[in-house]
């Protein structure tokens, strides 16, 4: 009895083929909405992720101000050399102090220019901020004492300046003076706020505030760069304790410095990517109960059109639950076919945007699933009382319908 009321509901939608697409189509939106926004969101959550820890392991930023942002370090003290030193012999969890000062400035090779990011660091940096050199050397200690003019670029900078051959050992213009190029950074690609990570040229600290920035004491970023299997709390506690005490906050002061644990940063990122992924899940979900009541209402024609044939049906022996069966199957099999349909459509969609978006396609068996149980509950659903009412006819009257 199944199989036939199966195949009666696909001929049914065979004869009026045009009709059913459209009154599925409700459905197939809704499915492809609901599919594609969680897939994007889990690809956005994953990608944010990936780029929070491509900055650094276990990483912590200590920067002036009480929060992030320009505004907010405007009029405290940056920090000194003196404080590196002192966080790297005080606090023994530290793997890499990475003093940072900088500015974005013009760069000349050849007949070549180039606008890119210019950091004065150390070589801690390489261990805090997880670089790896592609071909080169990191600074040498007496580069680094010396403040030396020699410099090591980022892919995207080799890329524009340098686009043949090799750049070590070349002369590179930075604003008014000239450095030597000892290596190329490997590539680290997109970074968590779009920024290139690999437009970016590095050189000794103390290079970088005699000839760039011109202040020879200020450092305005601390990247921290904490032993593996160690817990940031107690670390940020210590290096809170420090530098109030080498700032000379008096006690009950409020902190004119923060410590930014970057994991933090990522949670809270897609917490927010995961609420909003939810919010608009559940915006999605309502086309599917529009087209709920597409199936519902087009049902309902259809037993008007088809009065006569229940009541032939009824007049020679078919029971109410059979023609109730008959009719709610026929919803289901619409609803499901629009499911099917509202996946291959969130699969083709979320496999475009994804590309085109440059995050990774992380395909959710659990919600596809979910999704196509949903939209077969939709027919059973708005597909009852259509159903109900075929069953429920008078034979003698449906037989004498027009």
């Amino acid at each position: 009895m199944l199989l036939n009321a199966f195949l009666l509901a696909l001929r049914a939608i065979r004869r009026n083929l045009m009709r059913s697409f459209l009154t599925a189509l409700g459905v197939v939106i809704g499915v492809a909405a609901v599919i594609t926004m969680v897939t994007l969101g889990n690809g956005a959550t994953r990608m944010v992720a990936d780029q929070i820890s491509s900055l650094g392991s276990n990483l912590l930023i200590l920067r002036p101000g009480q929060q992030l942002g320009p505004r907010d370090s405007a009029g405290a003290p940056s920090f000194k050399l003196a404080d590196v030193e002192a966080l790297q012999t005080q606090i023994p969890a530290l793997q890499a102090v990475a003093p940072m000062v900088g500015s974005r400035v013009t760069l000349v090779a050849g007949n070549q220019n180039w606008q890119s990011q210019v950091s004065g660091t150390s070589n801690d940096y390489f261990v805090a901020g997880n670089w790896q050199i592609a071909s080169g050397r990191p600074f040498a200690d007496d580069e680094e004492a010396a403040g030396k003019a020699v410099c090591l670029i980022g892919e995207t900078v080799r890329r524009q300046l340098f686009p043949r051959g090799s750049p070590i050992g070349d002369e590179l213009r930075v604003k008014n003076f000239s450095c030597e190029i000892i290596g190329v950074l490997r590539a680290k690609g997109q970074g968590a706020m779009g920024q290139d990570q690999d437009d970016v040229v590095l050189m000794p600290i103390r290079t970088a505030q005699r000839r760039l920035t011109g202040n020879l004491t200020d450092v305005p970023t601390l990247m921290l760069s904490m032993r593996d299997d160690i817990a940031a709390e107690p670390v940020m506690e210590q290096i809170r304790r420090l530098m109030r005490e080498r700032r000379k906050l008096p006690e009950g002061a409020d902190d004119d410095f923060n410590v930014m644990d970057t994991k933090q940063i990522a949670e809270a990122l897609s917490g927010t990517i995961r609420t909003l992924t939810g919010l608009l899940g559940a915006v999605a979900a309502v086309s599917l109960l529009v087209g709920g009541i597409g199936i519902m209402n087009i049902m309902l024609v259809s037993v008007t059109e088809r009065t006569r044939e229940i009541g032939i049906r009824l007049a020679i022996g078919a029971l109410e639950h059979e023609v109730l069966l008959q009719f709610l199957i026929e919803a289901v099999v619409l609803s499901a076919l629009g499911g099917l349909i509202g996946l291959a459509l969130a699969l083709v969609v979320c496999l475009g945007l994804t590309a085109l978006m440059q995050m990774p396609f992380l395909f959710d068996p659990g919600i596809n699933l979910l999704a196509f149980v949903f939209s077969g509950a939709i027919g059973i659903v708005f597909g009852y009382m259509p159903a109900r009412r075929a069953a429920n006819l008078d034979p003698i009257v449906a037989l004498r319908f027009e």
